[in-house]
């Protein structure tokens, strides 16, 4: 079942983060939190790229690859892996929550549910499966024990 993805999940980040920029100043629709409050998305941004960054880290660490949908050779179950089952992407949400934050309109907010859709829909159904089919009942009892995302 291996698959290539011609677009990563990083590219789909970048172009939200592209979309919710131009969002941002084209259409702002309205102002949802406002400075300072909007500064605390600063710190959504921080922890999102720290736990993506420490997640993707573990990956080398434990030999096997981080881009999706290339075969597994060890099922990373440590660090973030213990609380949930996709903190790379579950990262790349929260630096784009927080960037939204930042941004304080409503217009930044509106990439958020198309990009956790093609995360969702793209990559972690199929590499929920790709992960069955490599680990089989390590998975599945890894999978009982850990949520997807939170």
């Amino acid at each position: 079942m291996e698959q290539k993805r011609k677009i990563i999940p990083p590219i789909y980040f970048l172009l939200s983060l592209i979309a919710m920029t131009a969002l941002h100043y084209w259409l702002p629709i309205a102002r949802l939190v406002p400075a300072p409050w909007s500064y605390c998305g600063a710190v959504l941004v921080i922890v999102g790229v720290i736990m993506s960054a420490a997640a993707s880290s573990s990956f080398r660490r434990a030999g096997t690859p981080v881009i999706p949908f290339e075969r597994s050779t060890v099922l990373v179950t440590s660090g973030y892996y213990r609380w949930t089952r996709n903190p790379m992407y579950l990262g790349l949400v929260l630096t784009l929550v927080g960037a939204a934050v930042l941004f304080g309109t409503l217009g930044a907010f509106l990439p958020l549910p198309v990009f956790m859709w093609i995360i969702q829909t793209q990559f972690v159904a199929g590499e929920e499966r790709f992960l069955e089919e490599i680990f089989g009942e390590q998975y599945l009892a890894y999978k009982r024990q850990v949520r997807r995302w939170l």
